[in-house]
């Protein structure tokens, strides 16, 4: 491991969070600690806030207070804020709806968007993806996930939440396409974070979802809300909270493959600003031991499609 300067470790910060309603007072110190983006002033700067809207459940989507105190923070430092998803199934503002975070934004003034339009976009991997407009555009984009367990990743956190940048029939075209070989395909994912601009993260851990995911999971009380300039760091240190090793998750050890600079692999270090991962550490979350194909059939691409089509046009 590199013999790095403390002031240049990865700052990643650590609360306790038992309840969603104590979100909003917790989190602007984690925010303020976390040093997002480098400190950097953001007035004046367009930011896209990613939360996680799956589908229409709770357990499975970011805890609205905790996007509504992001966007708070990042409303009184001055920038512009747009919330967007593309969930797989459904719509990301009927999700919204459903799940209250409509409500909980609409206090700031804010409304959850689709993604716009994707741009093509060649990954260092070889895939051509199309990255929706509204991430490309953004200056800044903050990944806000939920805390879960994956059938196909294992564990799904901050940098696989990015993946909710690509519109949304098109993530579905992408498990057909380039799903065949798990490998690659989180290959392609641990590259979408290189084609995006810069990208800080806030991980949801208050009511986590274990066993299996990313729905259909049961509830866990992790009561834990996180925050890091960086995805890959945060993410590493969230699988030691868990009992995972970074190298067991498809999506982390794609990212140390490929030579990642936040990796801890590559002699990084983090500090610690609050809390340290062995005291918020569990040994009760539970993941996938064998894990699914990431290929989709093309039956569920077709259920996809029509299930987006119906909320689209027939739900409103």
């Amino acid at each position: 491991m590199s013999q790095e300067a403390p002031d240049s470790a990865i700052a990643v910060c650590l609360a306790r969070c038992p309840a969603s309603e104590t979100a909003a007072q917790i989190l602007p110190d984690l925010l303020d600690r976390a040093e997002l983006w480098g400190g950097r002033s953001l007035h004046g700067l367009r930011i896209l806030v990613k939360p996680n809207l799956l589908r229409n459940s709770a357990l499975a989507c970011t805890d609205p207070h905790v996007v509504a105190a992001v966007c708070q923070w990042l409303l009184e430092a001055g920038a512009s804020v747009v919330v967007a998803d593309s969930p797989g199934f459904g719509t990301a503002r009927s999700v919204a709806r459903d799940t209250g975070l409509s409500a909980a934004l609409a206090r700031l003034g804010l409304a959850v968007q689709p993604m716009a339009r994707g741009e093509p976009m060649r990954l260092s991997t070889g895939s051509v993806i199309l990255i929706s407009r509204t991430a490309l555009e953004a200056d800044l984009i903050l990944s806000v996930p939920k805390v879960k367990a994956h059938s196909q990743m294992r564990l799904s956190l901050s940098c696989k939440n990015l993946y909710g940048c690509v519109p949304g029939l098109y993530k579905a075209f992408y498990h057909t396409r380039e799903g065949d070989d798990p490998g690659h395909f989180a290959a392609m994912q641990a590259a979408l974070l290189h084609a995006l601009p810069p990208v800080a993260a806030v991980a949801d851990g208050i009511v986590a979802m274990h066993r299996t995911g990313p729905s259909g999971g049961d509830a866990f009380p992790l009561g834990l809300v996180a925050a890091s300039s960086s995805p890959v760091a945060l993410d590493e240190v969230l699988c030691h909270v868990l009992g995972q090793e970074p190298v067991n998750i498809p999506l982390q050890k794609a990212l140390m493959d490929a030579g990642h600079r936040d990796c801890e692999s590559q002699g990084r270090l983090r500090r610690y600003p609050l809390l340290r991962p062995e005291e918020v550490a569990r040994t009760d979350f539970l993941v996938p031991v064998h894990l699914m194909h990431t290929s989709f059939k093309p039956m569920r691409l077709l259920r996809s499609c029509c299930i987006r089509l119906w909320k689209e046009y027939v739900v409103r």
